[in-house]
C-alpha cells in the first residue's frame, strides 16, 4: 500500500514509541514491522525521522516538556508524553515544518488517544513552547549558547531564556543536556579527547546518518552503479575515494534498482574499512567469528574475488541465516555458514586460517546515531563487562589462526577499555602476536553534512 488511509506518519511513529521499551527492544525492528508494506517514500521517511529523532534527543526533549508544562515527566501519562515528544521534536529539530502544523497534528493525535482533556493539555504545553522560541532555524554559533539547542551541525533552535547549562563552567553537563547523552560517557570523552573533539563526537552521534551504498565489485563498479541509479532518478554522489555512493535522499533500500540483482550492499564507511585492513587475498582461508548480519563477510569475499574459502559463524544461528541470504543475493560462493562448534580444522596448528575476523559485540558508542536507544542503556559497568567477552573472543581466534596469519579485532565502540586495552592485554598474554595496525575512528559529520560516518576501532594482530 502507498499510505494507510486516515493514518499519518506521526500516528505510525506514535505507535512505535508507545511500544518501545528502552531496556529490551530494538527501535529499528519495531519501526520496520510498523511500516512494512508501505511504499510511500515520504511516509516511511517521515515516520523514520520522527521515531529516531525522538529517541536520539529524548533527554533534551523531556527537559523541555517539563519546563513548559511545569510537571515532571513521571506525572504525564505515557501516551500523552509521547505525543508531546513528537510535537517538541518537530518544533525544535525540524524547522521546515510550520509551527501551526506541528501543534495541530499533535493535538489531533492527543484527542484520538486521550480525548478532549489530553488534547487541551498538549495544546497548552506546545503553545507555551512556541511562545518561548525566538528562532527555530538560527545559524549555529550566532545566539547565546545556553539558549540554543543544536538541531544539527548547522542550525540551532534558539529560546528566549536559558535552557542549557553553561558550557564553560560545566562542559559535561552541557553536552549531556544538549545532546541527550549519559554524563559519564561525555566526561570520559572530555578526559580523553578534549572539548573540541567531544563536541564533534556529540554532533556526529546525533546526526541523521546518511545511506551509503557499497557496489558489489564481483558484479559491477561504482561508476556503473551510479549510472543505473541515475537512469532510475535516484540521486547520489560518489564518495569515500570512489568506493561508495551516498544517497542524497533517504529511500527504501530494497526498492532501489539493482538490489534484487545483488549489485550492492548498504554499509557505513567505517564498517566497510574493517575488512580492508585485514587485507584478504584470493585463495586464502578466512574465518569470521561474529559474522551476522554479514556486511563484513561479503566485503571479505569481494576483496578475495570470490576465490578461496570463508567460514562464517555467529553465536546467533537465526542471524547467521542473514549472512547466507546476503551471500546468495550477491552471488558469493566461497562462504560457508556454520555454527561455531562445527568450525573445522587446524586449531593451533600451521594449517589454521590465514585470517580471522573478530567483529566483537560492544557498547556501540561509535554508532549512537544509528543505534539511538543505546544511549539509554549503556553504562560504565556494562562496558567493563563487555571487555571480558571481547577478550574471550580474541582468545578463541588465537586458536584458529595459522603461524604467519593475522587476526583483525574490531568494534563499533570508541571506548579505550574495549579497544586498545583489550588488544594490549591480549598481546601481554600472547607474546607470539604483534600489532601490525591499530586505528580508532571517531564519529564524524561534515559542517555542510555532505559526508558522515560512524566511529569504531580496528587492529590487526600478526602471529609471528
Amino acid at each position: 500500500m502507498s499510505e494507510p488511509r486516515g493514518q499519518s506518519a506521526r500516528a505510525a511513529a506514535l505507535d512505535v514509541l508507545d511500544r518501545f521499551d528502552r531496556q529490551r527492544m530494538d527501535s529499528r525492528e519495531l519501526l520496520h514491522d510498523r511500516i512494512a508494506g508501505i511504499t510511500s517514500a515520504g511516509y516511511r521517511a517521515a515516520a523514520t525521522d520522527i521515531v529516531f529523532g525522538v529517541l536520539r534527543n529524548r533527554s533534551a526533549i523531556d527537559s523541555l516538556i517539563s519546563l513548559f508544562s511545569g510537571l515532571p515527566g513521571a506525572r504525564i501519562r505515557p501516551k500523552i508524553r509521547n505525543v508531546l515528544r513528537i510535537g517538541m521534536y518537530e518544533l525544535v529539530y525540524t524547522p521546515a515544518t510550520p509551527e501551526h502544523a506541528v501543534v495541530n497534528e499533535a493535538v489531533n493525535l492527543a484527542h484520538a488517544s486521550a480525548g478532549k482533556k489530553g488534547a487541551g493539555f498538549v495544546n497548552a504545553v506546545l503553545r507555551n513552547a512556541t511562545r518561548m522560541i525566538s528562532r527555530r532555524d538560527a545559524p549555529f554559533g550566532e545566539g547565546a549558547v545556553r539558549r540554543c539547542i543544536p538541531a544539527d551541525v548547522r542550525t540551532v533552535c534558539e529560546f528566549k531564556q536559558d535552557v542549557l547549562p553553561d558550557p564553560q563552567q560545566e562542559p559535561g553537563a552541557y553536552f549531556r543536556e544538549a545532546y541527550s547523552l549519559p554524563l559519564w560517557l561525555v566526561q570520559d570523552w572530555l578526559g580523553r579527547f578534549g572539548v573540541d573533539a567531544t563536541r564533534g563526537i556529540c554532533a556526529a552521534s546525533n546526526r541523521r546518518p546518511g545511506i551509503y551504498i557499497q557496489p558489489n565489485t564481483l558484479r559491477t563498479s561504482t561508476e556503473e552503479l551510479a549510472e543505473i541509479f541515475a537512469e532510475a532518478d535516484v540521486e547520489c554522489e560518489v564518495v569515500a575515494d570512489g568506493d561508495m555512493l551516498r544517497l542524497r535522499k533517504h529511500a527504501a533500500v530494497t526498492s532501489l534498482p539493482g538490489f534484487e540483482a545483488g549489485l550492492f550492499t548498504v554499509q557505513d564507511a567505517t564498517a566497510a574499512r574493517v575488512a580492508d585492513v585485514l587485507s584478504p587475498r584470493a585463495g586464502e582461508r578466512m574465518l569470521d567469528l561474529c559474522a551476522a548480519p554479514g556486511g563484513k563477510t561479503v566485503r571479505l569475499a569481494q576483496l578475495m574475488q570470490d576465490r578461496g574459502h570463508i567460514v562464517a559463524t555467529d553465536i546467533d544461528a537465526g542471524r547467521l541465516r542473514m549472512v547466507r541470504e546476503n551471500c546468495d543475493r550477491l552471488g558469493i560462493t566461497i562462504v560457508e555458514c556454520t555454527e561455531l562448534e562445527n568450525v573445522a580444522g587446524a586449531k593451533g596448528s600451521d594449517g589454521g586460517y590465514d585470517g580471522v575476523l573478530v567483529d566483537a559485540p560492544c557498547s556501540n558508542t561509535g554508532v549512537l546515531a544509528r543505534r539511538c536507544e543505546v544511549r539509554m542503556r549503556v553504562t560504565a559497568a556494562a562496558v567493563r563487562r563487555l571487555a571480558d567477552v571481547q577478550m574471550q573472543l580474541l582468545e578463541q581466534a588465537a586458536l584458529y589462526v595459522a603461524a604467519g596469519g593475522r587476526i583483525c579485532y574490531s568494534t563499533c565502540s570508541i571506548q579505550t577499555s574495549e579497544n586498545v586495552e583489550v588488544v594490549e592485554a591480549f598481546i601481554k598474554r600472547h607474546p607470539a602476536f604483534g600489532v601490525q595496525h591499530s586505528a580508532l575512528t571517531l564519529p564524524f559529520v561534515a559542517e555542510d553534512e555532505s559526508f558522515d560516518h560512524d566511529g569504531g576501532f580496528a587492529a590487526v594482530l600478526v602471529k609471528r
